[in-house]
């Protein structure tokens, strides 16, 4: 499915004054405590509140809380909150178990201000987004937009703008040369929008100022026009961007980046760069390690059976695309009385008469691949990431779909978005691996640490409940 275009403006007053507000909050929270409860706010109350924001700031950064919200997304705003504050409160207690600081603060202080700093910061977001939303009704803030192209990224663009108010922008008309737009104008009028003008009108519009902002969606091949527009602008005070449609290509991840000064855009790219592959990675190496430890006795009992219930080797290695397309060996407890790792490998079917008894359990809990665990702490897996394929394949299905080899962008995980929206188990039809791999595009693009946690819940129901693993 192709990616939308997002049109976001420069940072406002309320992109700067919520972290503000947050971190406020959190100390306050914790003051009010204090002076609730009989106490004085001293150093050590106001250290405390301090690192605690602090710590709420970063982790928010990775749950994706500090990024604009889209209007009506107040439920998930409010499960960003609650999963960042919980964060923030595991991380206080692992400070203060290792430095005693939290020892100085009462232990009814603390319960306390747990549940009042959430629903304070709550408060205050609601507050600024009431605040923001008055203004904009009124007119303060909001920026007047033209569009140089009646379209598809044009629309899409406008639509855009119509459905997140909160971005200030209003869109006064579609502008475009009359002939050349003739077959969208037609388009166009059936759905209700029509032409403003053509591009000249647009031009005379910035001059006489009823137009703060014009947002250029001509195709890039439309080289001349854009020209036209940017040099006519040019002698105005309008700005002007432009809305490259590189929406035509699947977009992986796109970001803008400076390379010597010059602007570039990602169309394929890994999204796991810097603070955020640190986070994915320091949650892998945690997880996987408390799974283990937890799991140690099941996994112990499952090799036994293993080995008792039929001939051969108790853990099975296979070949697998990894991390750029790098071959890696990916572990997992044998469920078949082959070991098929070759130029052709053949997928599992239903009543498949290699599986054995214990195998076909383990293949329907997916309990096999709990050592892959193992392939997670070495670090060339993940938790949660496309599932990797045998390299057979990986061989086949490169030269059946378009971009296919996108999803070794990120490392493979034990589990994946596509996995738990049903896309598990034999791939008969080429359909079906299509399917697969529209997921793990999607997965890719949107990542983040809470998308991850909820793969992760999700998985313990949904493999219970699978009817196509086998």
């Amino acid at each position: 499915m192709k990616s939308r275009s997002q049109i976001t403006t420069q940072r406002r007053w309320a992109d700067l004054l919520q972290p503000t507000l947050d971190a406020a909050a959190v100390v306050a929270s914790l003051a009010f405590v204090r002076w609730v409860t009989g106490r004085s706010v001293d150093d050590v109350t106001m250290a405390m509140g301090l690192i605690a924001a602090i710590v709420f700031l970063l982790l928010s950064q990775l749950t994706g809380l500090q990024r604009r919200s889209d209007v009506g997304a107040a439920d998930g705003e409010i499960i960003k909150l609650a999963s960042t504050w919980t964060l923030t409160v595991l991380v206080l207690a692992l400070l203060g178990f290792a430095t005693r600081y939290s020892d100085q603060l009462a232990r009814s202080v603390m319960m306390i201000w747990f549940a009042l700093a959430p629903a304070l910061i709550g408060l205050g977001r609601m507050c600024l987004r009431i605040l923001q939303r008055g203004l904009l009704r009124r007119g303060i803030g909001v920026r007047r937009v033209a569009i140089a192209g009646l379209n598809d990224l044009g629309r899409q663009t406008a639509s855009n703008i119509t459905e997140q108010p909160s971005l200030g922008l209003i869109v006064k008309g579609f502008y475009d040369d009359r002939e050349e737009a003739r077959e969208g104008e037609e388009h166009a009028e059936s759905d209700g929008e029509s032409l403003a003008g053509d591009l000249d009108d647009l031009v005379a519009a910035a001059r006489a100022g009823e137009v703060d902002t014009v947002l250029v969606t001509l195709p890039m091949r439309a080289e001349q026009r854009i020209k036209f527009i940017l040099d006519k602008l040019s002698d105005t005070t309008v700005s002007v961007y432009i809305v490259p449609d590189f929406f035509v290509f699947e977009l992986l991840h796109s970001q803008w980046t400076n390379l010597g000064g010059l602007p570039a855009v990602s169309v394929f790219e890994n999204p796991l760069f810097g603070v955020d592959g640190v986070a994915k990675r320091i949650a892998d190496l945690v997880i996987a390690s408390v799974a283990l430890v937890a799991a140690a006795i099941p996994m112990l009992i499952i090799a036994i059976l293993v080995k008792a219930t039929s001939r051969g080797p108790i853990f099975f290695r296979q070949r697998r695309y990894g991390l750029d397309g790098r071959e890696i060996m990916v572990w997992k407890y044998r469920s078949m009385r082959t070991c098929d790792n070759g130029p052709v490998v053949k997928q599992a079917t239903k009543g498949d008469p290699r599986i054995t008894r214990i195998g076909a359990i383990l293949r329907k809990t997916s309990l096999d691949e709990l050592p892959q665990l193992f392939n997670v702490i070495e670090g060339t897996m993940s938790l949660v990431g496309p599932r990797p394929h045998a390299t057979a394949h990986n061989e086949q299905y490169r030269k059946l779909i378009r971009g296919y080899m996108l999803r070794h962008k990120v490392k493979p995980g034990i589990t994946g978005l596509a996995q738990v929206n049903g896309c598990r188990g034999e791939t008969e039809t080429i359909d079906k691996m299509e399917r697969r791999v529209d997921w793990d595009h999607r997965y890719i693009r949107s990542w983040s640490l809470w998308l991850d946690i909820k793969i992760l819940f999700k998985t313990l129901t949904v493999v219970w409940k699978q009817e196509s693993a086998y």
